[in-house]
């Protein structure tokens, strides 16, 4: 089958073949630009982040230059994992715990033992010669480390465009212009597809249906306090979750070329936060009144950047949606700080990412049951395709950005749209919009 996406709906064998999702890691994942890690990750020379990327063991490592080297995280020698840790300092250089083999922080072969024992091999004439290979196509953008492991495709600013965007504005809102990663990352283990997930990041149709056991019920515990003054943070966290289909709808959605897109361009659920005492005088000493304002008044609520990256600016956290099978997918929320603003701003990110995204959250739960739950659905031969037509406008194309109403399953298309190319690509090197 070469057709899994026909426009308004996609087949089910897209959550549910295990090969197909042995296929995306080359057609999908290597051949895009996929979120790193953040370079506060490695503040100091010989500081190093691991992680991985279509299957591919990665290193982040920081040079003496300042520069952020990423390396293939195998020894050349006989395969090994050399840096086993998820962020650690190498010192001079890195040292492969099996045979001693080391490399500087870029990778290049520094010494072996007993070096002569090659002498008749010719190494340099062995693949084992160039040492720990670095990834040749890596963006550092505005902090953000970006890899595309394929040597060849589409370039990093074709790749997104616009849509970095959601990043510049996560970054000003710093007065410094500088965030810093706060901590490891909650992780949340899901046994379903990781294209749920991503789905669920721009469905603006659940919200006031899955999350109403949750969100929905301590808004109305609140109320029967009786409690008169501002809502405690937790309940002003939860409450944009009980929305209107309205006020979803009005808030809009804004789709780029490449699968990338966001909710919420006039409005959104983060919209509303209690101001934090300081932080407005302190944007406008850094900014200015009117580029301050722009900044904060940017209130995008879900920007998804294809294949699996999720950023929340206005509220500091960030999820790396990372496939593991075809069933099962673990999912990474980060917090930043935006330096040289009040504590109180990275308060309120803290209990968000606790209350929304962790695996103890009231909230992600919903949303698990209904992942799992349409897990075993899609196994059903009652009907082979998944609907995603909502708002469908006929003609409809992905080659250019787009705003249209919030509860428009656009996003969602253009997402698909998008990974449909790259798995029909020969070499799933290239994608069009």
């Amino acid at each position: 089958m070469d057709n899994y996406f026909n426009g308004k709906e996609v087949h089910r064998t897209l959550f549910l073949d295990p090969s197909l999702f042995e296929r995306e890691q080359q057609q999908v994942f290597a051949a895009s630009w996929c979120y790193l890690g953040h370079e506060s990750l490695v503040p100091e020379t010989g500081d190093f982040f691991t992680g991985e990327i279509a299957g591919q063991p990665l290193a982040m490592v920081r040079q003496k230059n300042g520069e952020i080297v990423v390396l293939h995280n195998r020894c050349p020698h006989k395969g090994v994992k050399v840096l086993a840790e998820p962020q650690g300092n190498v010192g001079r250089f890195i040292r492969c715990p099996y045979h001693a083999w080391t490399f500087k922080t870029d990778g290049q072969l520094l010494s072996i033992p007993v070096k002569k024992e090659y002498d008749d091999c010719d190494l340099s004439s062995c693949a084992a010669h160039k040492g720990m290979q670095p990834v040749t196509a890596v963006e550092n953008y505005r902090g953000f480390v970006f890899v595309r492991l394929k040597e060849h495709g589409v370039g990093f600013d074709e790749f997104f465009g616009d849509a970095l965007s959601t990043l510049d504005n996560m970054v000003l809102r710093s007065p410094q212009g500088q965030l810093r990663a706060i901590g490891q990352p909650l992780l949340h283990r899901h046994r379903c597809n990781w294209k749920m997930v991503v789905d669920n990041q721009t469905d603006t149709c659940h919200p006031m249906v899955a999350h109403e056991s949750s969100a929905g019920e301590a808004i109305r515990l609140w109320k029967e306090t009786g409690h008169d003054g501002p809502p405690p943070m937790a309940v002003e966290l939860f409450s944009p979750f009980m929305a209107s289909y309205e006020f979803f709808s009005a808030m809009g959605i804004r789709t780029w070329p490449n699968g990338h897109g966001h909710t919420g361009v006039s409005n959104s659920i983060h919209k509303a936060y209690s101001s934090i005492p300081g932080y407005w005088e302190l944007m406008v000493e850094s900014y200015g009144e009117t580029q301050a304002a722009a900044i904060l008044d940017d209130t995008r609520h879900n920007t998804v950047y294809f294949p699996n990256l999720m950023v929340k600016g206005p509220i500091q956290t960030l999820r790396v949606i990372r496939p593991i099978s075809a069933s099962e997918t673990v999912v990474e929320s980060w917090i930043f700080e935006l330096v040289g603003a009040p504590s109180q701003l990275l308060e309120r990110t803290v209990q968000y990412n606790n209350l929304i995204n962790s695996p103890c959250s009231m909230v992600a739960h919903d949303d698990v049951e209904m992942y799992e739950r349409a897990m075993d659905g899609l196994r059903s031969q009652a009907n082979d395709w998944v609907n995603v037509a909502r708002l469908f406008e006929p003609g409809e194309t992905h080659g250019q950005t787009q705003v249209v109403s919030g509860t428009s399953e656009r996003a969602m298309r253009n997402f698909y749209n998008t990974w449909q190319q790259l798995m029909q690509a020969p070499d799933g090197s290239t994608a069009h919009g």
